[in-house]
């Protein structure tokens, strides 16, 4: 029987201790002989330059391990919110995921917003609470916060062990038995310890026992049976029960200990053998799905790649090449197993979320919507790029490879995207000031494009005041001929609709379609002030004629004008992005950043704290809060914390 194979990913708020539990499972598991630490820029799933210098995740990191005879693809999410379409990519590869909450600040903004993608994307979750090695931060109290917030009652699995103030081993409630640390640092169990011994935290065990036995007995007869008997349930029979439990929205299973002085980790590693669904049935006659694109220098594209078959290396397609990814080394296999991840290398340009057929010629088609009709929501649907840059070349000579490098970036980015201009540059659209950095950066360092940038601006909704049209145009270049007759309507919400005539639906090759729809949907992204995408619009294709042989440009160009012509400047309103913005910070200087927020035109909406910590909540204009993190941390000494969100679009004041 082949070895079952599990993939896990693991988010959290920015600081929870993410990556830094990431070192301490592959630890556990022998893959790396002592973890790497994040602040000294040696963590090994954080390879990237930008990653080492920020100490954040920004790729999500594959890494491997084997434990308990069952093998680990393990996924690293970025926790920055510039990041977010790097943890949606991840999840539609993994069958659970570990979220970490932090017990010196519990449940915060980005881990609900977390917990919430792996909800929508049913990915089954267990959580750990980390940072309890310092004996202030309350582990009650953060079970408390995680159910009030999350809506999930929390099942505890580990105690951690104090003495003197300083942690020194915990408590697993399934085996009932204390773990401590060997001299080489690992976590072994301590064979002279007994729960019976009577220590006040063995009588806490028990008790978490006995509340993991009633939370289990829900989803099993048989427990429920001896424990109305008041009998004693064995540890594999609750076993059997709590993984009933685990798939429940209504409880998580919960480990705490400290991912930075590794407790805890060695009974979250072997929930992941018990707790976790296996892989899925993959349908007949596929390879495999892409899950991420990368680029790695001197190598070119490669494709994070989920296996749907398995195949040994005389049977792989012509041209195709796989190997394991551990951070960014490239190790050829021999076989590739249904279900396990790989790096690719393809004959053919591959796309996120493409499925390859067996035969790896073609890729299986995603499914398309009908002509004129909306496209299915994609990753790229769910963020709304905030910024705009200006980016050329410092030389006409390197257009063309500036051009593709920005491609393959964007490509590999779902939430990044690029304009090109008719006078010979780009607009990159970006969702943050995190992101552009970090992608000028690699358009330099891994792509070698020298490109001149300009200071990003804030880009704003257009929107349509007034119904207008219909308007002809019509562009010819030789021989051939194409017109186009055009109108458009204002429509509540952000999307797009594109109606076609019935007699042109009729008519037109599906080149054709696609081509007018194509046309008329990149103009509404590049908009008419020049300020940001035209949202909230119906265009009506009343009439369209061409020739034989039209060629796409020619499709472009007639489309274009004909917005240009059919939509003024005076028929538009400008909207600008309002962020919510969430900060925490030492009780002194609570004046100051709220002083600051206020003269940036925020409007504070929430204030809290605990007497020690000040907390409150803002709406603010984003082009008021460019430079926030230097500003905050210059005001309050490095001590806020602060994370911001989109919260939609409002009637611009300037």
């Amino acid at each position: 029987m082949s070895q079952p194979v599990r993939n896990i990913a693991i988010l959290a708020h920015v600081d929870a201790g993410k990556t830094t539990l990431s070192e301490r499972i592959l630890f556990t598991a022998g893959e790396v002989r002592r973890p790497g630490r994040v602040e000294e820029g040696l963590a090994t799933m954080d390879y990237l330059p930008e990653e080492k210098d920020r100490g954040i995740t920004i790729e999500s990191g594959v890494a491997h391990f084997e434990w308990k005879d069952t093998w680990f693809n393990f996924i690293d999410t970025p926790g920055h919110v510039d990041f977010g379409a790097e943890v949606d990519t991840a999840l539609t590869a993994v069958e659970g995921a570990i979220l970490v909450v932090s017990a010196a600040s519990g449940v915060e903004t980005q881990t609900v917003a977390a917990f919430k993608k792996l909800r929508e994307a049913g990915v089954r979750t267990i959580l750990f609470v980390n940072k309890l090695d310092n004996s202030d931060y309350s582990l009650d109290e953060t079970l408390i916060n995680i159910e009030e917030v999350l809506g999930v009652r929390p099942v505890l699995m580990t105690l951690p062990e104090y003495r003197d103030g300083k942690m020194t081993g915990v408590l697993d409630v399934l085996s009932k038995s204390r773990l401590e640390h060997s001299e080489s640092g690992e976590e072994v169990v301590d064979d002279g310890w007994n729960v019976d011994d009577g220590w006040d935290q063995a009588h806490d065990l028990k008790k978490h026992y006995a509340e993991a036995v009633e939370f289990a007995s829900n989803f099993d007869d048989e427990i429920l049976k001896l424990a109305m008997e008041g009998k004693l349930v064995p540890p594999k029979m609750l076993l059997r029960g709590l993984k009933t439990l685990a798939s429940s929205d209504d409880y998580a299973l919960c480990y705490a200990g400290s991912a930075m002085e590794g407790f805890g980790v060695r009974s979250l590693v072997t929930a992941l053998t018990f707790f976790l669904p296996e892989v899925p049935a993959f349908g007949n006659g596929e390879l495999g799905q892409v899950i991420r694109l990368r680029y790695f220098k001197g190598v070119g594209e490669i494709s994070i790649f989920r296996s749907h078959t398995d195949m040994e290396r005389k049977e792989w397609p012509a041209g195709f090449e796989f190997s394991r990814l551990k951070a960014n080394l490239l190790v050829p296999v021999d076989e590739i197993r249904s279900g396990d991840i790989y790096a690719m290398r393809a004959p053919f340009e591959n796309k996120l979320g493409e499925v390859i057929g067996i035969d790896g010629t073609l890729p299986l088609l995603q499914a398309e919507a009908p002509s004129g009709e909306e496209e299915p929501s994609s990753i790229r649907d769910r963020y709304q790029p905030l910024l705009q840059t200006r980016v050329e070349c410092l030389g006409s000579e390197d257009f063309l490879h500036v051009d593709k490098s920005l491609d393959m970036l964007s490509r590999m980015d779902p939430s990044f995207r690029v304009q090109k201009d008719d006078g010979g540059f780009w607009y990159l659209h970006t969702v943050g000031e995190v992101q552009l950095d970090v992608l000028l950066s690699r358009l330099k360092r891994e792509f070698g494009c020298e490109v001149k940038a300009g200071s990003p601006e804030v880009r704003w909704q257009e929107r349509l005041c007034r119904e207008v049209g219909p308007v002809e145009n019509s562009f010819q270049l030789g021989p051939h001929k194409i017109s186009i007759k055009l109108s458009a309507t204002p429509l509540e919400g952000d999307a797009h609709d594109i109606r076609l005539a019935a007699e042109f639906l009729e008519t037109a090759p599906r080149e054709i379609l696609a081509g007018v729809r194509s046309a008329l949907l990149e103009s509404a992204e590049i908009g008419i002030l020049g300020k940001g995408a035209l949202v909230g619009v119906r265009f009506e294709v009343h009439e369209f004629t061409w020739t034989e042989g039209a060629l796409p440009p020619m499709i472009k160009k007639a489309c274009a004008d004909a917005v240009t012509k059919l939509i003024k400047p005076a028929d538009v309103e400008l909207y600008e992005p309002i962020m919510e913005l969430s900060v925490e910070c030492p009780v002194n200087f609570a004046g100051l950043v709220t002083g600051d927020i206020q003269s940036r035109d925020g409007k504070v909406k929430e204030i809290g704290g605990d007497g020690k910590t000040h907390f409150l909540k803002a709406d603010i204009p984003l082009r008021k809060i460019f430079g926030y993190a230097t500003g905050v941390r210059s005001i309050s000494k490095g001590t806020a914390l602060y994370s911001m969100k989109l919260l939609g679009y409002r009637p611009a004041m300037v």
